[in-house]
């Protein structure tokens, strides 16, 4: 888990960003502090491993008190204001949340944390969880791993392709590779990870799937298929 800390003087803010922190299985919220005093004291006492961070506040500016820390967690900016986000950035912030903060917005922040591979989170997620929570449609969506025929990755978004539909959500391949089970899924191509258990069979360089009836063929990456020769040597009689 990564554990999380809000720093911020808006209460309705802390309140926002609490109720997002919840939906994410990987974060646990740890503090709430109203000013940068309040977040020193809790850093004494505790391992905070990311802090969503107002830079507008009483008593001492967040960009200053960031300066001041030896050991900082990692930081995602909060701010109403746009003109600071040079100076979050010159402070390797791994983001910048403009106010009012969007749930998309936050998502694809967290994504950005996620993709630094700062966190082991595949083998919490492995051993726990038998699904995954994706952003579509303004809402968290449930998808069940063995529902999962395949993702297609499409530039800032994928799709994921179950029996029933398909599923939007704005992220990158590589963060919600990392959140797939590397015993269930392997990625076979730049744009593609498929669920092993659907795969049908392995036709030259495509992987057959059985979609909607239908056998659909995924294209196997040159850079992927030692790994897919692997995986058949290891899983064949």
């Amino acid at each position: 888990m990564i554990k999380t800390m809000i720093v911020d003087d808006e209460p309705l803010a802390i309140e926002i960003l609490e109720a997002y922190v919840s939906q994410i299985p990987q974060l646990h919220l740890v503090a709430k502090c109203s000013n940068a005093l309040e977040a020193n004291r809790i850093l004494q006492l505790e391992k905070i491993d990311l802090m969503f961070l107002d830079i507008e506040m009483p008593l001492l500016l967040g960009t200053e008190f960031l300066k001041s820390l030896q050991n900082p967690p990692k930081v995602i900016f909060t701010t109403a204001y746009p003109e600071f986000a040079v100076q979050g950035f010159e402070l390797n912030a791994i983001d910048y949340l403009l106010k009012p903060i969007s749930m998309e917005r936050f998502v694809k922040s967290i994504n950005k944390l996620f993709e630094k591979n700062e966190f082991d989170l595949r083998p919490e997620i492995e051993k726990n969880t038998e699904y995954i929570f994706v952003i579509a449609d303004k809402r968290f969506i449930k998808v069940n791993f063995s529902e999962i025929l395949y993702i297609e990755g499409l530039k800032d978004y994928v799709i994921i392709r179950t029996d029933q539909n398909k599923i939007i959500t704005l992220q990158t391949m590589k963060s919600l590779e990392e959140k797939l089970p590397a015993s269930k899924f392997i990625r076979v191509h730049r744009s593609f990870i498929v669920n092993l258990n659907r795969i049908n069979a392995i036709v030259g360089n495509a992987i057959e799937i059985l979609e909607k009836g239908q056998n659909k063929h995924i294209p196997i990456g040159n850079n992927y298929k030692d790994e897919i020769e692997k995986m058949i040597e290891k899983r064949k009689l």
